[in-house]
């Protein structure tokens, strides 16, 4: 009975199209971010932080990145790892070679390096789709791994090929604790999530997705396909190339070119099809299904007080985690973001049946 829009009038076209236009979302999401910036840093431990926030953070973006391109535009990509490796890596050298340089200043020109990456390897998206694009894409993670590992400028001459970074700061303030670490990824999250929503909505979102519909009625109608899909490939792949230098700054500290394998590019694209294609909300239920299902798969038998071979346990810790992403596919293919939609459009007709 809480969830209802009665009495919420709308008397112009800007409170029409705002984002949330229903009052409790605003102040569910008010409540949500208060909780998140003032609470959290006040009550969760050291190991949460490193384990589990500040993994799902980056990995939310990374994961919101790879939406718009896959989820809004229907582009498929299996090369965000490597976009994430080319972000990390050039915020790297750019702070390595430029003295002085801000941090936002390298995480940008990380992101800037990943767009021109994204862009040259979408550009066969102007040809090909479908599994043909998935394998071009595909290039795009060997060609980075080759060149992390053979191309000794990439690592500013590291023989191991490992690099790492050390005193962060932003605006004079070091962001060494878990705690500084935690705030400036939610602050970036929260950043980006508003420019990504806000694309989406527009016009250039509405191209994206009559791409994503049906490619030949859009250019009929108009719409450029060329613009419309490198811009998507432009606009994800530095959202992603700032989350691999989020990735490889804030969280590893010191890293080399497996961080950002094949694996990682995985993980994203079960990210944003568990989480919902074509979904803001679905980018960080996908990361929250990733990050944390292993980390409550491996406690359980402790908790539970069964003794079990740690080889044993990671098998069946990967064995059930498989299942359970084909089981949660065949019941709701949409992602756990249209669980979400369906449960507000319920509370909002409740108890009536439509």
């Amino acid at each position: 009975m809480l969830y209802r829009e009665n009495g919420q009038f709308k008397t112009s076209y800007q409170a029409d199209q705002q984002v949330f236009p229903i009052r409790q979302d605003r102040i569910a999401i008010a409540l949500l971010l208060a909780f998140a910036f003032l609470v959290v840093p006040m009550v969760a431990p050291e190991y949460l932080f490193r384990a589990v926030l500040i993994p799902f953070l980056i990995l939310s973006l990374a994961a919101l990145g790879l939406n718009i391109l896959v989820g809004y535009c229907g582009q498929i990509s299996l090369g965000t790892g490597a976009f994430m490796a080319v972000g990390a890596y050039a915020a790297y050298n750019a702070q390595a070679r430029i003295e002085g340089l801000p941090l936002l200043a390298a995480l940008a020109l990380g992101g800037g390096a990943a767009t021109l990456v994204g862009v040259v390897f979408g550009t066969p998206s102007l040809r090909i789709k479908g599994l043909y694009l998935a394998v071009a894409t595909l290039a795009a993670q060997f060609f980075v791994d080759w060149a992390c590992l053979r191309l000794k400028w990439v690592t500013n001459d590291s023989s191991s090929g490992s690099v790492s970074v050390a005193g962060l700061k932003m605006l004079g303030l070091p962001i060494e604790s878990p705690v500084s670490k935690y705030l400036f990824c939610l602050a970036l999250l929260v950043f980006f999530a508003v420019v990504a929503k806000n694309l989406v909505r527009g016009h250039i979102g509405r191209e994206w997705m009559a791409i994503r519909d049906m490619d030949v009625a859009a250019a009929v109608i108009g719409i450029r396909p060329v613009y419309a899909k490198l811009s998507a490939f432009a606009v994800s792949s530095f959202i992603v190339g700032v989350a691999g230098a989020l990735w490889g700054f804030v969280h590893l500290g010191s890293w080399e070119p497996a961080a950002f394998n094949i694996n990682r590019s995985f993980d994203l694209l079960f990210m944003v099809i568990i989480g919902g294609l074509g979904s803001i909300m679905g980018s960080f239920f996908g990361a929250a299904f990733i990050v944390v299902l292993p980390i409550l798969l491996d406690n359980v038998p402790r908790a539970l007080g069964l003794q079990i071979d740690t080889a044993l346990a990671a098998h069946l810790t990967t064995t059930i985690f498989g299942v359970l992403i084909v089981f949660f596919l065949i019941k709701e293919p949409h992602g756990i973001a249209r669980l979400w939609s369906t449960a507000k459009e319920k509370l909002r007709l409740w108890p009536f049946p439509h």
